[in-house]
């Protein structure tokens, strides 16, 4: 009798992956596609939705093909995608801009404009949505008031994913989890939330039907199907959010129990049976499932913040590696291990690119404190290495102060390959990091979502019996004490700064920043 699989696919910022699941839960074949971001102004950043509908169709194409030689039974495909996208759509169809993504910064203006009103702190309470750049509702007030023509002749306001879904089916549907990360969609009604219509001057006509994340497509383009070499009545599972299914993807379902990615970005996640809002504004509330919710704060200076310092410092080492074929990414653990806990008194604020949780401002900017003469290029990785953390960590306390204390860390992404990196996270926090035996969360997380929808697996709850802990980090007592006192200085350097960092950019001809 032939093996049941299941594809998770991912579409994420940079790349999308698909990845054939058995019923146990093994990774069996995977495949992805890289595609670029469009960035014709420092402000934006953009994909071309074509070329990630054809890397949706070019990873599937493979990796079905690999799951039928190996003679496994394919009984459908679950996705997975980042959230807060936004395309312009005309009555045909067809794309007026590109998919602007979420690390887009152009709408400072209007995403401060409405923080810092009594209508905007309310839509945050109903839809559970922080205020920022990132977020379509800003994104749409920007068009409407930067490209009046352009706004008038969209038809319809779509994510990735459901550019996807069109293209394959030909109807507008939105997942409840991608619709609770638009800041129009209210968690608690599950309904698109009128108040924030009203403010991005649409109708709720101009958007995509919202369905549940288990809602399935079975009659697909005939091209497509042919192109992907499947059948167009497989089913396709429309799914949930990215950081959503890395929760269920690290089976991090239980009071007290968080998952932390450190990608290119990072991000520190719960789960609850219930959507609960913070007054200072400082997390998020998604919807992974109808009766689940992964609240949160996600952070903009994550793996690309080690990226930039490899660069910039590290450049005749990253050379030298490269040609002996050896990972740069040893040597820079190696370096930052030689250096104690604290970094001798060098802390850094790791604000590179803005900042998302907990402060919400696009426009802060990092800094190293207290340089001594002392200090080494080992000091200052070590110091950047911790500062990531500490800018989850205080991502955490807001968290803790809403839904109680931490007392598990689940972490993936792909500092969870670097062990000192996850230590540190150990030691920060002061509890147990696990990680588990898969690095594809998300992807993961919608096989599991899609075998529940599919029938494979009776209840979504069984997804923990599929997930194993291979590894689990403990902390050290010594070190979570100097992390504690260096936190301390930490959490005081942005409030501190914050009217300095605005200065300094206006020295440096950037203008003053308006969030």
């Amino acid at each position: 009798m032939e093996q049941q699989v299941i594809i998770g696919i991912d579409i994420g910022t940079t790349s999308t992956k698909a990845v054939a699941f058995d019923s146990g839960g093994k990774a069996l074949f995977q495949f992805a596609v890289e595609y670029p971001i469009i960035s014709t102004r420092p402000e934006f950043a953009e994909q071309d939705p074509e070329l990630v509908f054809t890397a949706v169709l070019s990873t599937l194409k493979t990796v079905v093909e690999l799951v039928r030689k190996g003679e496994y039974q394919l009984q459908g495909v679950c996705f997975s995608s980042a959230m807060h996208s936004l395309i312009a759509m005309d009555e045909n169809g067809r794309p007026l801009t590109n998919c602007i993504i979420w690390a887009d910064a152009r709408s400072v203006k209007q995403a401060s404009s409405l923080k810092s009103s009594v209508i905007g702190h309310d839509i945050y309470l109903h839809t559970g949505t922080p205020l920022h750049p990132m977020s379509p509702l800003p994104k749409i007030c920007w068009l409407r008031e930067m490209e009046p023509d352009l706004f008038n002749r969209t038809s319809k306001f779509i994510g990735i994913k459901e550019y996807v879904f069109y293209r394959l089916y030909g109807v507008y549907r939105i997942d409840y989890s991608i619709a609770s990360a638009t800041g129009l969609f209210n968690i608690f009604t599950q309904k698109w939330h009128t108040d924030a219509l009203e403010v991005a001057g649409i109708t709720s006509e101009q958007l995509p039907e919202p369905v549940p994340p288990s809602f399935t497509f079975r009659y697909m383009d005939p091209d497509c199907a042919s192109e992907i070499g499947v059948s167009a009545s497989l089913p396709f599972v429309l799914g949930a959010s990215d950081g959503c299914l890395a929760n269920l993807g690290s089976d991090a379902v239980l009071p007290g129990d968080a998952v932390v990615t450190i990608g290119t970005s990072g991000a520190i996640r719960v789960t609850a049976d219930k959507p609960v809002t913070d007054l200072g504004e400082r997390i998020f509330s998604y919807i992974l499932t109808p009766d689940k919710f992964v609240l949160g704060g996600a952070v903009n200076n994550g793996g690309i913040v080690l990226q930039w310092f490899r660069d910039n410092f590290y450049g005749s080492e990253t050379e030298a590696a490269r040609k002996k074929d050896e990972d740069i990414f040893s040597l820079l653990n190696a370096e930052a291990a030689s250096i104690p806990p604290g970094a001798d008194g060098l802390l850094f604020m790791p604000y590179l690119l803005g900042e998302r949780s907990p402060i919400w401002n696009a426009s802060a900017r990092a800094c190293f404190f207290g340089i001594h003469f002392t200090h080494t290029r080992g000091h200052f990785l070590r110091a950047l290495m911790e500062g990531i953390i500490f800018g989850l960590y205080s991502v955490g306390n807001a968290l803790e102060q809403t839904m109680g204390p931490v007392k598990a860390i689940y972490a993936n992404g792909g500092f969870s390959r670097s062990d000192l990196w996850v230590q540190m996270l150990s030691d920060v926090f002061n509890v147990k990091v696990h990680l588990t035996n898969t690095t594809e969360a998300s992807a993961l997380g919608a096989a599991l979502l899609g075998m529940h929808t599919l029938g494979m697996m009776e209840k979504l709850e069984d997804a923990g019996k599929l997930i194993t802990v291979q590894r689990t980090f403990t902390p050290d007592p010594s070190a979570h004490e100097k992390y504690r006192k260096s936190y301390a200085l930490f959490e005081k350097l942005y409030p501190n700064l914050r009217e300095n960092l605005d200065d300094i950019q206006h020295l440096s001809g950037s203008g003053k920043p308006e969030a």
